[in-house]
């Protein structure tokens, strides 16, 4: 255990509680108001104050338990008797197992995984066990970490870690740091950057995964029952997405149901009778960013299919050689890997912009919204009627809901870019930034002509498929 660590850690917790103590004090109305203040004001954003540091003292309670634990698990370990066997290791590891689940009241195995955790944080991720020290990220982001490193060598795993919490690592991750991400969003992106980079390719694992496809069906409550499939991820992304437009074509003012209402009957109608008489039978429309010389056959970069992530750039080859309507191609810059720009300006949205407003957000940008791009409504930042324009840097696609809050509350989008999705300013004038897509540069050997990141280089290759494509290379 690095007592030092913990030390400085239950310092830290002092000065959360003394911050605290003065947010209680405003809270409550003790403290003296500036004059022409609103003293509910005030405590509203005491309140706000408050949560934030209580969230850094559960993060450094975390760490607290991080180091006790690895700690007791280490004095355990020297104070056993060497192991005989396989089988007396593992009852000693059960023995540890057990003091700790019974000292915090908990399952064995989540003390197991605690305990694992423990033991990856003070060993390779360290990076991150000291961002939860700091109070800058929580305990569930920590766990992503621990999850999305398991099974990689140490230097993968830090690899991994560094793009995230290392602003200055080279090709860090844009955007809102690790800590201002939601921990889901966080899984999201490192399961994605794990899958690029993992030491065995995408294209090896990919046909070992595939033989575990297959149907589940779990029994509920309530007379309900649950029916999931493991399939493809072009496959699964292709159905979802005919399922959601069929949706959307029966909704209207005389529909009762909601989305994703619509969304399971029309599922179960099709796997039961077919396409039942009046169920709109439209053709899943999936974007598929696919790097140039990946299509090419000169590269194996991933694609990254809408929604999803990395696929294997057969998959994305096969998907537009065998000319597969529902899959919309788009290709990268093979010096940036940032997708090309489409766009015209006018005030009604052409189908092309709406389509690059879902390459580059990829979902609702409101900070932690996970709602797919198909589901969402392009939407002009700054509104037409008040001078503003229809290009990317002024529109942004929020879903149904977040939409809905922008129209109907004080929260306000803003500062989008051509690469960079809207921010939010809430009621409170805090700013809170979008995540961004997590482009980065192919893995190629870099021609004499590619001096630099701005450097034009030579044309790029001919299109071989331009008939599909949602948008051609220049």
């Amino acid at each position: 255990m690095d007592d030092r660590a913990v030390v400085e850690t239950v310092e830290a917790m002092q000065t959360s509680l003394s911050a605290l103590a003065a947010l209680a004090g405003r809270h409550a109305g003790n403290a003296a108001a500036t004059a022409g203040a609103d003293p509910l004001w005030g405590r509203a954003e005491a309140c706000l104050d408050g949560i934030a540091e209580v969230g850094k003292m559960e993060a450094r309670l975390a760490a607290l338990k991080v180091h006790f634990s690895a700690g007791y698990a280490g004095a355990a370990e020297a104070m056993a008797a060497p192991a005989v066997s396989p089988q007396e290791r593992t009852a000693q590891e059960m023995a540890v197992r057990a003091e700790v689940a019974c000292a915090l009241t908990v399952s064995e195995g989540t003390a197991r995984a605690l305990l694992a955790a423990s033991a990856a944080l003070t060993t390779v991720l360290r990076r991150t066990l000291a961002a939860l020290q700091a109070g800058t990220v929580s305990w569930q982001h920590a766990r992503v970490m621990c999850d999305e490193t398991s099974g990689l060598e140490p230097a993968a795993a830090a690899a991994l870690e560094s793009h995230f919490l290392d602003p200055d690592a080279p090709q860090a991750a844009r955007g809102c740091p690790a800590g201002e991400l939601v921990p889901s969003r966080l899984r999201a992106k490192a399961r994605s950057w794990r899958e690029r980079h993992h030491p065995v390719s995408l294209e090896a694992r990919r046909p070992r995964s595939a033989l575990d496809r297959r149907l589940e069906y779990v029994p509920d409550r309530d007379g309900m029952a649950w029916l999931s499939s493991y399939l493809p991820a072009e496959a699964a992304g292709g159905i979802w997405s005919r399922a959601t437009e069929a949706a959307r074509a029966l909704q209207g003012p005389d529909e009762c149901r909601t989305l994703t209402q619509l969304r399971a009957d029309i599922t179960a109608d099709w796997l039961l009778r077919g396409v039942a008489e009046g169920t709109p039978s439209p053709t899943a429309q999936v974007l598929v960013t696919v790097p140039v010389l990946s299509l090419l056959g000169a590269g194996e970069e991933p694609a990254v299919l809408d929604g999803y992530g990395p696929v294997p750039a057969s998959v994305a080859r096969r998907l537009v050689g065998d000319g597969a309507s529902s899959f919309l191609r788009v290709l990268t810059d093979p010096r940036s890997g940032a997708p090309l720009e489409i766009g015209r300006t006018s005030y009604r949205i052409p189908k092309a912009m709406r389509q690059w407003l879902r390459l580059r957000d990829g979902r609702c940008p409101f900070p932690g919204c996970n709602n797919h791009s198909l589901d969402n409504e392009a939407d002009h930042l700054l509104a037409w009627s008040d001078g503003g324009g229809t290009g990317i840097t002024n529109l942004g696609q929020p879903c149904p809901k977040h939409h809905r809050l922008k129209h109907a509350t004080r929260w306000n989008p803003v500062e989008a870019t051509r690469d960079k999705p809207p921010g939010w300013i809430s009621p409170s004038g805090r700013y809170y930034p979008s995540e961004q897509q997590d482009w980065e540069p192919p893995d190629w050997e870099s021609p004499d002509w590619a001096d630099g990141p701005d450097s034009p280089g030579p044309p790029l290759p001919v299109d071989p498929f331009p008939d599909g494509a949602s948008s051609t290379a220049a």
